[in-house]
């Protein structure tokens, strides 16, 4: 409901995230908890926020334990904020923390609160291990029996594949295929070259190279457990390097492990508020959240597992009134190079945009240059949950840097959906 007589304009004064590490390495003994508590205390401090009370704190993890239940809420305890901060998980996949970002903007809009932190985390390292089924209703067998003889009874049918646990995986329910061999599907369908796809692997390297070398993110990447900077950068990559890979999903693929996001452990947060709120305590604005949008596809018989963006972004542009061309950055997120040209080429494409958008032409094409500046997910890497919240202090500190413009953010998720936003300045 609207509270006060006006929608708000929606700031974005900045965000802190951690460094983001390839799974089962610098952050093999730290957890979800652990390292979303670092980045809430890093966007605490470094905005002078400690003891206060925000009007919300939403974030999420993808991957987590069932104890976690109440992951944020125990964080925003931990993370300096006044205790009476109320706070909640959410969960959408790759886009959870973008959505929080959207979620909390709608709060802030409509005058519900004045101020809140987006976020998301999530670790492969420390992942729950659970039993198979089988296993589960046998110990809830031998709970629920009252006499010792049913307590026991279950038992008698404990067998050694009980003791095999269930790894978690980036498996989808309905087709049985991990989000690589969908990719791969979706690099045939649209006759993405495997050159094409080590090309963007590249300029993504290298650009999150050249930026930690201007220290770019000097402000935006606090030191952790032993880390400065994320540790699958790699600036010494080449295309001769990347064309040595195998292929990881299918024998005669296009997709490397060098052309895709490595499994990656790391938190990310970000601070909205009104201008009044910002104002009142000194904080520069850096940029405006002020469009957002879902999308959802039939990834089972009809169109590939990470397209939806390419519905999403239309739609959003249709909202804002404004063209693909109308923008100064593109943060595209790499959840594979593949998903990037794939996008790309459907909005490039007249029958997709006719038969699927309803559009009398091609959405358009963006320029290369302005595309994920300061390095994507290829380079950095993709703690599911995180991803998003890096990316809107990423665009925003750009925006903020260049004085003016617009940014646009495309992120793909599981379960065919996409989250799109706009940030303007």
């Amino acid at each position: 409901m609207l509270v006060g007589s006006q929608v708000r304009r929606v700031a974005v004064i900045g965000g802190s995230r951690i460094p983001f590490a390839r799974s089962h390495g610098a952050y093999a003994r730290v957890g979800n908890q652990e390292m979303l508590t670092a980045a809430l205390k890093a966007v605490v401090d470094r905005h002078g926020l400690k003891g206060q009370r925000l009007g919300e704190v939403i974030a999420g993890a993808v991957i987590k334990h069932s104890s976690q239940w109440n992951l944020v809420r125990e964080c925003v305890l931990g993370c300096g904020l006044a205790p009476e901060t109320p706070s909640f998980d959410l969960q959408r996949a790759c886009g959870t923390s973008l959505e929080a970002a959207i979620l909390i903007a709608n709060k802030i809009a409509l005058g519900q609160i004045d101020c809140g932190i987006a976020g998301g985390v999530d670790t492969v390292s420390d992942a729950p291990i659970v039993y198979s089924r089988d296993y589960q209703q046998l110990l809830l067998a031998s709970f629920r029996g009252r006499a010792l003889g049913e307590k026991i009874r279950p038992w008698l049918g404990l067998r050694p594949r009980h003791f095999k646990p269930v790894l978690p995986g980036v498996i989808e329910p309905r087709t049985g295929l991990s989000m690589g061999q969908s990719c791969e599907a979706m690099a045939r369908n649209w006759s993405i070259a495997r050159e094409e796809q080590d090309a963007l692997a590249f300029e993504s390297h290298r650009r999150a190279a050249a930026a930690y070398a201007e220290g770019f993110y000097s402000d935006l990447v606090i030191p952790y457990q032993g880390l400065e900077t994320d540790n699958n950068v790699r600036p010494d990559t080449s295309l001769q390097k990347l064309a040595r890979l195998k292929p990881s999903f299918a024998a005669d693929g296009t997709l490397t492990a060098g052309n895709s996001t490595p499994m990656t452990d790391g938190a990310s947060a970000a601070l909205l508020a009104s201008e009044e709120w910002a104002r009142a305590r000194g904080l520069p604005v850096q940029a405006y959240l002020s469009f957002g949008k879902a999308a959802a596809v039939d990834f089972v018989g009809a169109e590939g597992l990470l397209m939806a963006p390419a519905y999403a972004v239309p739609w959003m542009l249709a909202d804002a009134g404004i063209t693909l061309a109308n923008f100064d950055f593109y943060e595209i997120h790499e959840a594979f190079a593949a998903q990037v040209l794939c996008t790309l080429k459907a909005w490039e494409s007249p029958q997709f945009c006719r038969d699927r958008l309803g559009l009398p032409g091609p959405l358009g094409s963006i320029d290369r240059g302005k595309l994920n500046v300061k390095g994507g997910s290829v380079a950095m890497g993709h703690p599911f949950a995180a991803t998003g919240t890096r990316i809107v202090a990423t665009l925003a500190k750009l925006l903020a840097e260049r004085g003016s413009g617009r940014g646009l953010i495309s992120v793909c998720t599981a379960g065919g959906m996409g989250v799109t936003a706009i940030l303007e300045r």
